[in-house]
This record gives structure tokens, C-alpha cells and sequence, in this order.
């Protein structure tokens, strides 16, 4: 049997958010990858089988990680269908299994769309399994067994496998939710960002369902980020090991630490965001530990000596832009009379907001949420 390109070199490529680069470097070399090179919306890294399972279960800040099979010369759709059916899919599946595609294309003359490009690669795939087996596998665009990626680059081709089994910010906890969510990657750049390691209390005082407490939670308890998954992607591989990868999940499951109780809390004014919170922190290992209140922000006596984070409502996805700005000069004055010592960052999806909170800046930095070109701000409050 011929060995797949990611066999042969043992390279891979890890998907990563918009600005997240630099973070996502760190924590993939922590993770034990090495001869890391940015590419377009990512990073190619080398690893080990071992280094591999544990990128995949451990990490907070990647989309997907990514196996290259094949690399072609793509001039048109003949040469997408005859390289996608030159693969040996029963390696990785069977018709009882089902697949999905998701591809981009950037540059290349004769295929313009990545809809079209994925749906070459798909007939491709079905008919390598009508000739060998007599049958095909279904689609399922929404949650298959099986990933698929195609990027094509001009007249370069290449078709990876998923090893991630679908998008690594989806941990398993969100059970519950409230509009316009942030998302999980987004919370732990943020929590990374702010290098916040249990030393003081964490506060959110507009948690919404949740995210950012339950991220602060898995951060400072070192609970791997797919501790809640029930498969990856890497399950399908053709050298996938049952025995390596239990034991390299064990070891990351024997770091996990206590909560004590108090250090992370959150609030709102919405009793069903409350309520979506609660659900979620208790899907986690001691998540009943984490004190969510039904509190307006004015309610609060003050948030001193801690750190706050925070997703405020920006208007743009919410639609609030009546009173947005009053809203703003409200947190602002909060954060100034109410939160002595505290250090707080705040993530502005508006970022014509930062002026109208009146807080002068320690730092700011891009961070993009669902397509938002938002900024992380640090404040601290003396």
C-alpha cells in the first residue's frame, strides 16, 4: 500500500481564526510541533503520531489540523475529478460511513468557486466507491463521519484529510444559547492574551451562556479542549493507534485540577442567559463551582482586585444601536468607580465603542469573531 503525503513527510497543516497566528504558534510548539511555517490562514507544523492526537485533544486555539494526502497539478476539472478518484478511500471509510467537503480556490482559471470544486471532488469520491464497492456513502454537510478539504492555488491542488473531525472550537458545552455568542477560539485567545493563570478572582459581569467562564475554567484546571468530544477525525486514519492515542489522552486527563471555589464568577441581567450559562458550566468537571448571579451590571457592588473580562453588546450582530453609546459611558464609569485593581479586558465587536467608554487603553489588539474585525483592550483600574 502507498503511503499518503502526511505519512511520507509527516507535515500538517493547522487552520487557524483571523490574528490568532502568533498565540496559536505558542501553543502548538508547547504541544510538542515542530519546523512551524505561517502559510495562508494557518500554520504547516511537522509531528509525530503521539504530538498529533495530542494537538488535536489539547488545543484552544485551532480551527482544524489538517492531513495532506495527495498534491496535484489542478489546470481544470478533469484533473480535480481524476486525482480525487486516484485515492484509495477505502483506507479511510466505508460506504456506511458518511463524508463532507469544504474547499477553497483562489487564482485557478478553469475552477472559480469552491462550491463547484467540492462538488468535483465529491462525484469523484462516489464514483471510486461505486467502481470498488458497488454502492456510495452518503453526504452529510452538516456533521459527517468524515472530513474532507480541497485548496486549490492556482494550478496546485491539494486534498487533506480532517483530523480534527470537524471544527476544534466546537467542544461539547455549549448546550445552551443566547444570541450572537462568542465563540469558543475567540474566548481562549482572549483568556491567552490576558495571561490570566488562577492568581486572581475572574469575573464576568455580561457572561451571556457562558463561554468565556467556561474557557477561564478549562484554562486554569488544564482541561484539554476536547475533553467532551466523543471522536476526531484522526480516528479514521489508516495508522490511527488505539493504544497511543488512549495513552496520550490519559496523561492529558491526569493534569486536570480542582476548582477552587470563588475564583471564577459571572452575571447578567438576562435570566435566560443565566440560565444557558448554568447549563453550560455544568457539562464541565467541577463546573458547579463557578458562581453565575442574575445581576444587572449597576447591581454589582464592585469588582476589585480581580480580573474582569468581558463580550459586551456591540450593536453591529444585536441591532442595539440605540443607547449603544450611553451604554458604553455607563461601563466605563462602573469599571472606574466600582473595580479599583482590577485589571479588565473588554472585546469590542464596534470598535468605534473604545472611544466612548472614557478609560484610557494599556493595550489594544485585533481580534476577529464570525467576521468582525473587533479589538481585545486592556484597562487597568488604580
Amino acid at each position: 500500500m502507498s503511503l499518503f503525503l502526511y505519512q511520507k513527510t509527516g507535515r500538517y497543516f493547522a487552520q487557524i481564526p483571523g490574528e490568532f497566528e502568533s498565540l496559536a504558534a505558542k501553543e502548538l510548539e508547547s504541544l510538542g510541533a515542530v519546523q512551524l511555517k505561517h502559510g495562508y490562514r494557518g500554520i504547516h507544523f511537522s509531528a509525530d503520531q503521539a504530538v498529533l492526537y495530542a494537538i488535536n485533544y489539547n488545543a484552544r486555539l485551532l480551527t482544524r489540523v489538517l492531513a495532506p494526502l495527495i498534491t496535484f497539478t489542478c489546470r481544470n476539472r478533469e484533473d480535480l475529478y481524476h486525482a480525487g478518484k486516484s485515492i484509495d478511500w477505502t483506507s479511510f471509510f466505508s460506504v456506511r460511513n458518511t463524508f463532507g467537503i469544504f474547499a477553497n480556490v483562489s487564482g485557478n482559471i478553469n475552477i472559480r468557486h469552491s462550491k463547484f470544486a467540492s462538488l468535483c471532488l465529491k462525484d469523484a469520491v462516489a464514483d471510486f466507491f461505486r467502481s470498488k464497492c458497488g454502492s456510495r456513502p452518503n453526504v452529510d454537510k452538516k456533521s459527517p463521519d468524515i472530513w474532507l478539504n480541497l485548496h486549490i492555488e492556482k494550478d496546485q491542488g491539494i486534498i487533506s484529510f480532517d483530523t480534527s473531525g470537524g471544527s476544534l472550537h466546537r467542544r461539547g458545552y455549549r448546550c445552551k444559547t443566547v444570541a450572537a455568542p462568542m465563540q469558543e477560539t475567540l474566548a481562549a485567545a482572549i483568556l491567552a492574551l490576558s495571561e490570566w493563570n488562577g492568581e486572581r478572582p475572574l469575573y464576568d459581569p455580561m457572561c451571556g451562556s457562558g463561554t468565556l467562564l467556561c474557557e477561564a475554567m478549562m484554562r486554569v484546571c488544564s482541561i484539554p479542549a476536547g475533553f467532551l468530544r466523543n471522536r476526531f477525525g484522526f480516528n479514521f486514519l489508516p495508522d490511527f493507534d488505539e493504544g497511543l492515542w488512549k495513552k496520550i489522552k490519559a496523561q492529558s486527563d491526569k493534569k486536570i485540577r480542582r476548582l477552587p471555589k470563588g475564583l471564577i464568577t459571572g452575571s447578567d441581567k438576562n435570566p435566560s442567559a443565566v440560565k444557558a450559562a448554568t447549563v453550560n458550566c455544568h457539562c464541565l468537571p467541577d463546573g458547579d463551582k463557578i458562581s453565575i448571579l442574575k445581576k444587572d451590571m449597576h447591581e454589582l457592588s464592585g469588582i476589585e482586585n480581580s480580573l474582569i473580562v468581558c463580550n459586551p453588546p456591540y450593536g453591529i450582530r444585536l441591532k442595539e444601536e440605540t443607547g449603544l453609546e450611553g451604554f458604553y459611558k455607563n461601563l466605563g464609569d462602573f469599571l472606574k468607580q466600582r473595580c479599583k485593581g482590577s485589571h479588565v479586558y473588554i472585546f469590542f465587536g464596534n470598535r468605534a465603542m473604545i472611544k466612548k467608554i472614557g478609560l484610557k487603553p494599556t493595550w489594544k489588539k485585533p481580534l476577529r469573531n464570525a467576521g468582525l474585525d473587533g479589538r481585545l483592550v486592556k484597562y487597568e483600574m488604580f
